[in-house]
């Protein structure tokens, strides 16, 4: 490694074991022994299936004696069926762990199919709803070891699995604190052939984890000042990393922003994710993209509750002037520089259906986060704004107009 490698290498603990820095993948082998697997399933997606980072791991773990099989059947927005398929490929194949390997599509499968290895009951019955979590058999839960190859979701560092319920065409939060992976194999070269568009949607996931994980009013000040770093190291680094895909010190710093977004996040999030889920439900559009476009538009209704946390946010990231306006300026800024499209009809998503996304919203969980109590009024008003990219002088300003 050379010298810029060897300063962003890391053993971390927290939230779980982490293994970060650039080549590490090479120790998958023996972190899988570590977890006590002797034959992983490796899921991942089919966009990353044939690719050399997937193949090279399949065979590293048979070359060092582990029977590992390849199951890729999922989609951008994975269901239960991609999670039932799964589990009948892990049950076949005799495996006894996973490696989730991916994106958030990728990852949160693998989670949900170890998850279920061991449970008697539909996974449906294991929702994020009250203490639903208790119903599972925590003996049943396989290990997973976690390979992240985007920034931005943070999956990897997650307590839960988000699977889409295609009979009611719903997002639903499956939760478990045993879901969290034993190890990550942080390795930012992973990402680099992360196409720019992605790069820069995944990223922008990040960004909305942990800026609605600062402004979320619950008491949490360790996730408050992850959150806040997180946010600066997005700043500092996206757009470089979009500029540049193969600029390793930008992709090590947005790997890690986006674990640190999905560290704090358990602080809460808010009407972005509130909005995003049903929309990803709806439409199966990608869930970064989403929380990229309604970010502005979410943050002129939060004004009222948040205009002093954004004056704190302002001068932390070192913005011209101390104010709501800076962050929104720059938010818009970044936006535009990275290729983010201004509306939801920029990428084929219309109003007709703004009802039924208003009440999805309202009872999704990461409403329950958001800083200032919107109603249904005001996420109908949030999701119009975002569909004609209409956001206004009026709102800039604190109006409801």
């Amino acid at each position: 490694m050379n010298t810029l490698d060897q300063r962003l290498v890391g053993n971390w603990n927290y939230p779980t074991s982490i293994r970060f820095g650039a080549g590490r993948i090479v120790e998958l082998p023996g972190v899988c022994r570590e977890t006590g697997m002797k034959s992983p399933l490796l899921v991942t997606d089919p966009g990353l299936a044939k690719m050399p980072m997937v193949l090279n791991a399949l065979d590293d773990c048979k070359a060092n004696g582990l029977e590992c099989d390849l199951f890729y059947n999922i989609k951008t927005n994975p269901t239960g069926g991609n999670v039932a398929d799964g589990l009948k490929a892990y049950r076949e194949g005799g495996h006894d762990g996973v490696i989730a390997f991916g994106g958030g599509s990728g990852i949160d499968a693998g989670k949900a199919i170890a998850f279920m290895s061991g449970q008697d009951r539909p996974i449906w019955e294991f929702e994020d709803v009250g203490d639903n979590w208790r119903r599972a058999n925590p003996s049943g839960i396989a290990p997973v070891v976690a390979v992240p190859t985007t920034s931005g979701t943070g999956s990897e560092v997650g307590r839960a699995a988000i699977i889409t319920d295609t009979e009611h065409r719903v997002k639903k939060v499956i939760f478990h604190p045993r879901m969290l992976p034993s190890i990550v194999m942080a390795d930012p070269v992973l990402t680099i052939g992360l196409p720019r568009h992605l790069t820069a949607a995944t990223g922008m996931d990040a960004l909305s984890h942990n800026l609605e994980a600062f402004c979320t009013p619950a008491y949490h000040p360790m996730a408050e000042g992850i959150a806040l770093e997180g946010i600066r190291l997005i700043k500092e680094w996206l757009p470089k990393a979009c500029a540049n895909g193969k600029d390793l010190e930008a992709r090590s710093h947005m790997m890690v922003a986006s674990t640190m977004g999905a560290t704090a996040f358990q602080r809460g999030l808010g009407a972005m994710h509130a909005l995003a889920h049903p929309l990803g439900a709806l439409y199966d559009a990608h869930h970064g993209l989403l929380n990229a476009v309604f970010m502005p538009y979410v943050l002129c209704a939060n004004r009222p509750a948040i205009e002093e946390l954004m004056i704190r946010l302002s001068r932390y990231l070192g913005l011209a002037n101390a104010s709501f306006d800076a962050v929104l300026d720059w938010v818009m800024a970044l936006r535009a520089e990275i290729g983010i499209p201004n509306s939801l009809s920029e990428i084929g998503i219309d109003g007709k259906q703004a009802s039924q996304v208003v009440r999805m919203a309202l009872a999704d969980p990461s409403s329950g986060g958001n800083p200032a109590p919107l109603g249904a009024d005001g996420y109908r008003e949030i999701f119009r704004r975002a569909v004609a990219g209409e956001l206004g002088w009026k709102a800039r300003r604190g109006s409801s107009g």
